[in-house]
């Protein structure tokens, strides 16, 4: 197996890379990779049309199974537009990553493909064991199949589906653009970082209100990491504000996913069939086939 490196957001330092390029080296696994990936262009990793011409590249090479993103900050949302992604159908490869990255998981699952929200090579030393495994057993094929506790304001039910979404800023500034996943009939997983919880709100009655959370199957929240109240404060925790902008509607509604900006942050299947049951009790499960 081939995985190509590549950042298409923020720039990154080779001494970042060591553990994930030894990581894959360690499971059998062939980084690809050269000096581009360490370019700079202010906090970018080069100029937009750089790091777009070089994802072009290994999208296009029929040699590569996966490309894995470096890092995520900012910057996905300024090249999408530039890459053509028809190249996909004839030599298919997964995307990797999670919250900038989310921007290419959108574009996957409006063509119909599959990627990985995951962790990424600058994060990976701190992550735990269990996020790892997931991520390997990922890659290689397998079933993944998660258990998380009761959370007080889960909603139980039961619901099948392809599993779609990412970090919530990321998906509400990517609303009304050709990459914006298609949610309805279908498990929204959300999560989000250094957030207020207002903004968390009006991120949420903003997708509320374009029809987004009318028809999901189903609605798995994440990591809630880092989130800020005012001084004044709001008055509701942010699963309250949340659970609050989809209280009429009737599917399942679960939060504590383990995945997002912490350190357990276990691999998920975006754009494939899952399963997810929430236990009268709010005890969760969910099943992301290959």
């Amino acid at each position: 197996m081939k995985i190509a490196l590549v950042a298409p957001a923020r720039k990154v330092f080779p001494q970042e890379m060591d553990y994930a390029v030894n990581w894959l080296h360690s499971h059998g696994i062939e980084p690809v990779y050269d000096e581009r990936l360490f370019a700079v262009d202010h906090i970018f990793a080069g100029t937009d049309t750089f790091r777009a011409a070089v994802l072009q590249e290994y999208l296009d090479r029929p040699d590569i199974d996966a490309i894995w993103m470096a890092r995520g900050g900012y910057g996905s949302i300024r090249i999408i537009d530039r890459i053509d992604f028809s190249t996909c159908a004839e030599h298919p490869k997964l995307l990797i990553g999670f919250s900038d990255v989310t921007v290419f998981h959108g574009m996957m699952q409006r063509m119909g493909r599959i990627s990985l929200h995951a962790s990424m090579p600058y994060c990976l030393e701190n992550k735990t064991p269990e996020a790892l495994q997931s991520l390997l057993d990922a890659l290689h094929g397998q079933t993944l199949h998660y258990e998380w506790p009761a959370q007080p304001l889960n909603r139980p039910g039961n619901a099948e589906g392809p599993l779609v979404g990412g970090n919530l800023s990321v998906l509400y500034g990517m609303m009304g653009s050709r990459s914006f996943p298609q949610t309805a009939g279908n498990i929204l997983f959300l999560e989000e970082v250094d957030e207020y919880i207002y903004h968390i709100e009006r991120m949420m009655m903003g997708l509320k209100r374009a029809g987004v959370l009318k028809d999901l199957k189903a609605l798995v929240i994440g990591g809630l990491t880092q989130i800020h109240d005012n001084e004044d404060p709001f008055g509701k925790t942010v699963e309250q504000a949340i659970f609050d902008v989809v209280k009429e509607y009737d599917y399942p509604v679960c939060f504590g996913f383990p995945a997002g900006h912490q350190p357990d942050n276990r691999t998920l299947r975006l754009g494939a069939a899952a399963v997810l049951t929430v236990s009268d009790a709010g005890a969760c499960s969910i099943i992301c086939r290959p």
